[in-house]
């Protein structure tokens, strides 16, 4: 599986941002998804996954109820919708895949390159 994350950009606090995260590879379609960020002298930290079908999600407390993780297996895409962002989210986001699990992803084995969000005051 090999991942491109893009949608990434500069938005003012309390606005919108979507993010894709493109698949390849015929493992994609039984792959759980999850997206990650890192922030500037900070650990990487689990934003949401996605399980392969699309019907099961699970997110970190800090963007439940602002972001949500969608799939779209036709188009090799999995999606970060991003509302009321606020600095705080402001990260190098990335999206990552785990090719050995039908419920949401655990133990990542495939990375992709980030996007950088960047959320203004």
């Amino acid at each position: 599986v090999q991942l491109q994350a893009s949608g990434g950009g500069l938005v003012q606090a309390g606005g919108s941002l979507r993010l894709s995260c493109a698949a390849s590879g015929r493992t994609f379609r039984s792959a759980a998804i999850g997206w990650f960020r890192q922030a500037p002298g900070k650990e990487r930290e689990f934003i949401a996954t996605i399980n392969w079908s699309g019907d099961s999600t699970y997110y970190q407390a800090s963007v439940k109820g602002r972001f949500t993780i969608s799939r779209d297996n036709a188009k090799g895409t999995v999606y970060l919708q991003m509302n009321a962002l606020k600095p705080e989210d402001t990260a190098v986001y990335y999206c990552a895949a785990d090719s050995r699990t039908y419920g949401l992803g655990r133990n990542y084995d495939y990375w992709g390159q980030g996007t950088q969000v960047t959320v203004s005051s």
